[in-house]
């Protein structure tokens, strides 16, 4: 048989995949994959029941249904401050995964370069690459994840096609300061380049930390795409509905892509999530102060087991440094054997570098479990490596 994508042989199959596996084998906690253990809130689940069954369900509008994209323009607008055409402006997507992938084909031409921070979400570099992108890598590192404002003006150059960048930012917790996305954006204008902005966390930020988003700073404006996700917002990471906001010429040139991937998403899960973008801001306070509450109980369990941690300001993931107990073999090592012996998988941390130079002693955990999910992979751990001792 001939060969298959080139592109794609270079990668195996996803580290989440892998380890949730490798997890169900062995009846571990899977802190592993990001996904709440929860379900979203009962009424948004009963506005897509009600929906679907009084229909319709046949192909909505390829741009979305009117209902949703009004919400979004709305929520842009009451968060943001933002001034969104709902009908030019707005693009629904299967998941933000689909707007990142649309955004990456609508926009990148083959030998086109792309700036994008590391560690990254594994999907990222597979996209740019299958769109013919050249990747330029900007290592962020831990403990505190900042810009090394002299590396990411080396990255931009004339052949600089776009920016992508994720804040709240998966695998870190990164939220990205003011002053670090205006240099972005002054990169972004004197260089010409697009910013496609993965925001999908975008209510999950912790202590005094403001989300900010680079679509509202100056000159940003005709050249960003902002792209959040009712999966992380609402805890229904399963429905796969994303939105993307740009300009009308921006959203057209995605928009072209998105036609010839998914060209639409479920018309009562849309309709939902237009109700349920709509909530009260209780909704949201409730969000952000139980994901915190769960970050603070599970990072001083680790704590407590004598883990260093990394600084997490949001999303739904914490970074444990394994050499601070004294292990001294890789993060692949250190993941396999807490899922196998200890019954609490996580993901290491190495599977979010593509370059040289990958992190080796981090493990990533995810905290948006219920509070008795983690207080037993707390005692789990606690209890292994007291053994171990």
């Amino acid at each position: 048989m001939k060969n298959t994508s080139n592109v794609l042989a270079g990668f195996g199959t996803t580290i989440f995949e892998v380890m949730s596996k490798l997890a169900i084998e062995h009846q571990a906690i899977n802190l592993g994959q990001g996904f709440p253990d929860q379900d979203g809130p009962a009424d948004i689940r009963a506005v897509a029941a009600r929906e679907g069954e009084e229909g319709p369900n046949q192909y909505p509008s390829m741009m979305g249904v009117p209902e949703l994209r009004q919400a979004v323009a709305e929520h842009d607008s009451r968060f943001y401050g933002l001034s969104v055409n709902w009908q030019t402006d707005v693009l629904v997507t299967s998941g933000a995964t689909e707007s990142l992938a649309a955004s990456m084909l609508g926009l990148i031409n083959p030998g086109d370069e792309v700036v994008l921070f590391e560690p990254l979400y594994d999907c990222y570099l597979p996209m740019i690459k299958l769109a013919g992108g050249i990747p330029k890598f900007v290592r962020l590192d831990p403990p505190n994840w900042e810009i090394d404002e002299s590396k990411l003006r080396a990255a931009f150059s004339d052949k600089t096609k776009l920016i992508l960048m994720n804040s709240p930012m998966n695998p870190t917790g990164k939220v990205f300061s003011r002053e670090e996305l205006e240099l972005i954006a002054e990169l972004a204008i004197k260089h010409d380049t697009y910013a496609i902005c993965d925001e999908v966390y975008e209510h999950i930020v912790f202590g005094d930390r403001k989300h900010l988003s680079l679509l509202t700073l100056p000159g940003m404006g005709e050249r960003t795409a902002r792209i959040a996700s009712a999966g992380k917002t609402f805890s229904l990471t399963g429905w796969k509905v994303g939105y993307l906001t740009a300009t009308a010429e921006l959203t057209s040139r995605i928009a072209k892509a998105h036609q010839f991937l998914t060209f639409t998403t479920a018309p009562n899960l849309q309709k939902a999530v237009a109700y349920g973008l709509a909530k009260e801001d209780a909704f949201y306070e409730d969000l952000k102060n139980s994901m915190q509450s769960k970050r603070d109980r599970f990072r001083d369990g680790l704590q407590r087991i004598g883990f260093t941690t990394a600084d997490c300001d949001g999303t739904y993931f914490i970074n444990a440094d394994i050499s601070s107990i004294g292990f001294d073999g890789t993060d692949e090592e250190f993941c396999r054997l807490i899922t196998t012996e200890a019954g609490v998988a996580a993901v290491p941390f190495s599977a979010f570098y593509q370059s040289e130079g990958a992190r080796t002693n981090f493990a990533r955990f995810c905290f948006c479990k219920r509070d008795e999910v983690l207080d037993a992979a707390i005692e789990k751990l606690q209890d292994f490596f007291g053994k171990r001792d």
